[in-house]
């Protein structure tokens, strides 16, 4: 690698090996050469940081919405693997919770209807159920989302 990369070159670097790119970039911080940084791809990175960690969260709901519907409409079908499921992604979603406090932001009836429109159709996909079996709005509160004890039937419990 140049010691002092141009900016076409840090942009091919960024296209063509993004981990050579990231350490290049940290070692270029860590130094205090802010002028060699690649701005425009180090705020792109830094901004979908934000969405990474935005949309594990998203999908740890996801997961939760989707087998709180299986539990629900396939009771015939229930399995251990769900509850296990139900709360892995609980623990995981308090986790991402914590450590990224700001991601609470989300918690609000849009994002969980959003949410819940694709866990539905994965729902319907999965069961092999019609999508209108299950209902069109979220049946379900943020705070049922994240309630180990909700179901009540679901069976397991965190003492």
């Amino acid at each position: 690698m140049v010691t002092h990369p141009t900016q076409s070159e840090l942009a091919t670097l960024y296209e063509r090996d993004i981990a050579l790119w990231s350490n290049l970039m940290a070692d270029l911080l860590r130094r205090g050469q802010f002028d060699q940084l690649d701005l425009e791809h180090l705020i792109e990175e830094v901004i979908d940081l934000g969405r990474r960690e935005r949309d594990r969260l998203v999908s740890a709901v996801r997961l939760i919405l989707h087998h709180l519907l299986k539990w629900h409409y396939q009771p015939e079908r229930r399995s251990r693997s769900w509850v296990k499921t139900i709360q892995r992604e609980r623990i995981n979603s308090q986790s991402y919770l914590e450590d990224t406090p700001s991601l609470k932001r989300i918690q609000t009836q849009d994002w969980l209807q959003k949410i819940y429109k694709i866990a539905r159709k994965e729902a319907a996909l999965e069961t092999e159920l019609s999508l209108d079996t299950f209902p069109e709005d979220c049946p379900y509160s943020w705070e049922q989302v994240f309630d180990e004890g909700f179901p009540e039937d679901l069976g397991y419990r965190f003492k």
